[in-house]
């Protein structure tokens, strides 16, 4: 289990690998047991997401190993189908894993994503406006108003 930090844009990011998978892309603490090396996997990462933030990729190819209770990676999965530049509502996001009560379970479970910007969870808002932000609304704005200006290119 390897993680490697990097600054992309203007964020900096840890990027972590388990069994040949990504397992984690974040801006918080690095899980324990993870070993400071720069893979191949994770330089494959970084390159993606720096061609992300330059407006030139839309989706991933690395692979990654989703870690949660059944009901997150089934959000998890669901987030990923979210299109580039689109937006769904937690409400709408519920509906898609088949709870449509479960708004506030969907509110946590985004909250608790680990592979950041692959599972988007920053396309999922509150009916009312932005909604929150693991790594702070500025974030969020700057990737929807960067997936915006790509799609309307």
């Amino acid at each position: 289990m390897y993680y490697y930090e990097y600054k992309i844009d203007k964020y900096v990011f840890k990027i972590g690998e388990e069994k040949g998978k990504i397992t984690y892309i974040t801006r918080g603490d690095v899980p324990n047991g993870y070993e400071v090396k720069e893979t191949g996997l994770i330089k494959k990462t970084k390159e993606e997401l720096e061609e992300y933030f330059r407006g030139e990729r839309v989706s991933f190819s690395v692979p990654i190993l989703l870690k949660g209770t059944d009901f997150q990676v089934k959000v998890w999965e669901e987030m990923r189908k979210i299109p580039y530049g689109k937006i769904v509502s937690y409400k709408d996001l519920a509906k898609m894993v088949g709870n449509d009560r479960a708004c506030r379970a969907i509110g946590n479970v985004c909250h608790n994503n680990n592979i950041l910007i692959i599972v988007p969870c920053h396309r999922v808002v509150a009916s009312h406006g932005l909604g929150g932000f693991g790594c702070g609304l500025e974030m969020k704005i700057d990737l929807l108003e960067l997936e915006k200006r790509r799609r309307n290119a």
